[in-house]
């Protein structure tokens, strides 16, 4: 045998294997980025003990269902890296967008469907795109609204077990299996989250982005609560029980703004954009300097 062979994988001539600490672990075989002893195929199911090329190759069982791999957390793993791709790819090209939460079940004539529909026009005419979950209600109306105003209307529309389909009022719509992906594109491309009534879902969302500002996982955009009656209770338990009992800052009750004007949800918006683009100018004038 050549000298230094098998010396980068710590084989013994003896037929024993060792790990970086020298203590035997037996003979073992690669499959992919595994390493597997030769107990494994006892141990393990048989498809598990297989080399990679073989499982590549072998022809599944037919069966009456689905083939079994498309259940596995495998491929699991693969379609939800599609769908991150997908969205991404879809939606890396909107610009500045505000994304509105709301619930599905008001419809038309439904105070809150009627303000999500005025707030989604003067955003569009302020130049933003409107992102929605892509469903009925609240989403529908944003979506309407901002149809209305000429922008870019998105919905990211998710499978659930009573079929919800896109609204007649989506420009771009991305299909979604599992919430988390769709939750990063509410995010990862949004200038501000506008929250008006809604149930878990809403508030679901409402609570994800204050996490995400708060521990400065993204940066600090405007997050308004639109309709002061209806929030009024939850922001006065915040403060009494969350603040009172220090589970929060005072700071961060800043966070969050309150309103029940379309005209002052988009001033708001046209506020924090200015900083931004302040902020920017300075990043840039300190580098040059």
């Amino acid at each position: 045998m050549a000298e230094g062979a098998g010396e980068d994988r710590g084989v013994q001539h003896d037929g024993g294997d060792t790990d970086r600490s020298g203590e035997p672990i037996g003979e073992h075989r690669r499959s992919g980025r595994l390493v597997m002893s030769s107990e494994a195929a006892r141990k393990l199911p048989h498809e598990a003990s297989m080399t990679e090329d073989r499982k590549l190759l072998e022809r599944p069982q037919q069966k009456a269902d689905r083939p079994a791999f498309l259940e596995t957390d495998t491929w699991r793993a693969l379609r939800i890296l599609s769908e991150f791709v997908e969205g991404f790819d879809a939606l890396a090209e909107i610009g500045r967008a505000i994304t509105i939460f709301g619930s599905a079940r008001v419809s038309e004539g439904d105070p809150a469907y009627t303000m999500a529909r005025e707030i989604g026009r003067l955003l569009a005419l302020e130049g933003y795109a409107v992102i929605t979950g892509g469903g009925p209600g609240v989403m529908e109306a944003a979506n309407r609204g901002c149809q209305e105003g000429g922008g870019l209307s998105v919905g990211c529309n998710i499978e659930l077990p009573h079929e919800q389909s896109i609204n007649a009022y989506v420009d771009l719509g991305v299909e979604f299996r599992y919430f988390f992906a769709r939750k990063t594109m509410f995010v990862k491309y949004a200038d501000g989250f506008v929250i008006l009534p809604g149930g878990y879902g809403t508030m679901d969302e409402l609570f994800e982005a204050l996490t995400l500002i708060q521990t400065g996982k993204i940066r600090h955009f405007p997050v308004i609560l639109v309709g002061s009656a209806f929030f009024s209770g939850f922001l006065e338990w915040i403060k009494v029980k969350l603040l009172g009992e220090g589970m929060i800052s005072s700071d961060d009750l800043d966070l969050v703004q309150v309103t029940d004007d379309p005209k002052e949800v988009v001033e708001i918006v046209r506020r924090a954009g200015r900083r931004r683009a302040d902020a920017a100018a300075a990043a840039e004038s300190d580098i040059r300097a």
